[in-house]
């Protein structure tokens, strides 16, 4: 009846390939030929399940019912009844009706198995039919696809999930207003416009890494949201670079990040002998480097965090030299004093030294000038976790 070769190379081939258990697309075949059984020789109401062997190619069909009372559903004369006004029906009674097709009483039930139970089902052997009208065969052949897209989308998420907080690497397959969507094999990422980094520019087929931060599912399909702006994908890239930070020696405090022009980076070490500033940057800066060619030319300022926050605060406004800092716990806002010739470094060009280092330490940031006159003040404030 059927190539039983052609039939186990298919299955072998969706298993490898897309990651889809032999035992789902088998259940997805069988649920294929149930629905065809039913939709040529069954009635509407009835449960027909179809039982198919990859071994010997036998086909098996059987109805099932479920074991029901008047307690599960309203018996035939109940309906009547209250068809016919002589009993009102209870609004809250959410019983079905009672369908032969679909139902059998638990007193018939226990003459075909004596220790059957409420709720339970019973099957019923039907003939074996391998002769299916046209739309029967299209009906079937939907209901595999259903399924098989079913099967890939849940192991689709079950790969990725595992995979979510880490960096994937796959290739740009087209580009739609802004966006690119990038085959990573069993799926596609997407790469928003506003994820990726301002300047950076790709073509179709080109190589590219990126952070998956979220796995989402919809009616539509599975959506790997990628980025490559997310402080988290600096996070990564240093984690992969530097063993220490693997091995938790070293550990990322804090990111303030503008992606595609200055990041700040706050490390501490747990292990008094070893350098985290050093570990970051390595021998010649290889590891710094490495990263900011990754993330384009990308600067990135690496601070070794302080509990003490005039310290974090003082180190974070680097390359700046930084004469005094006054903090205020209350307002959680720090006044540093600079000298006049050390403004513009403290400030940055567009403000955007004294904006990363409010960031990184998340504390308001105010630069006065030795005469105590206020020049500058951080934007905003707040720590952006690595």
């Amino acid at each position: 009846m059927f190539d039983l070769k052609v039939i186990n190379s298919v299955l072998n081939e969706l298993e490898s390939d897309r990651g889809i258990p032999r035992e789902k697309i088998v259940e997805a075949i069988e649920a294929s030929f149930a629905t065809a059984y039913r939709k040529e020789y069954g009635k509407k109401g009835q449960i027909v399940r179809a039982h198919f062997s990859t071994s010997s190619g036998s086909l098996n069909f059987e109805q099932v019912k479920l074991v029901v009372d008047e307690t599960r559903v309203k018996m035939p004369d109940e309906v009547e009844a209250e068809l016919n006004g002589e009993k009102e029906a209870d609004p809250e009674d959410f019983r079905p009706r009672f369908n032969e097709d679909h139902h059998i009483l638990l007193s018939d039930a226990k003459r075909i198995k004596r220790d059957a139970l409420l709720d339970e089902e019973v099957t019923f052997p039907l003939e074996t039919k391998s002769d299916f009208g046209r739309i029967a065969a299209q009906t079937a052949k939907q209901v595999i696809i259903q399924k098989i897209r079913e099967a890939e989308k849940v192991s689709v998420v079950s790969e990725f999930g595992k995979r979510e907080g880490e960096i994937v690497a796959g290739t740009v397959e087209r580009i739609e207003r802004g966006a690119l969507f990038i085959n990573l094999g069993r799926a596609v990422g997407v790469l928003s416009y506003e994820e990726q980094i301002p300047g950076e520019r790709y073509k179709q087929g080109e190589r590219i890494r990126a952070y998956l931060f979220a796995v989402e599912e919809s009616p539509r399909g599975v959506f790997l949201k990628l980025s490559r702006s997310h402080p988290k994908f600096l996070a990564k890239l240093f984690e992969q670079e530097t063993p220490e930070i693997s091995n938790g020696i070293v550990e990322i405090k804090s990111i303030a990040r503008e992606a595609g022009s200055r990041s700040k980076v706050g490390v501490a070490s747990s292990d008094p002998h070893i350098d985290p500033v050093g570990s970051m940057v390595g021998q010649r800066g290889v590891r710094v480097s490495t990263v900011m060619s990754e993330l384009g030319g990308e600067k990135i300022d690496v601070i070794e965090w302080s509990e003490d926050p005039k310290k974090f605060i003082e180190d974070a406004l680097s390359p700046a030299k930084v004469l005094e800092v006054k903090i205020d716990s209350e307002t959680h806002q720090a006044k540093v004093i600079v000298s006049e010739d050390q403004q513009s470094l403290a400030i940055g060009k567009g403000g955007q030294n004294v904006r990363l280092a409010a960031k990184l330490t998340g504390w308001r940031i105010d630069i006065a000038s030795l005469a105590g006159e206020s020049v500058a003040s951080s934007e905003e404030e707040g720590e952006v976790s690595a």
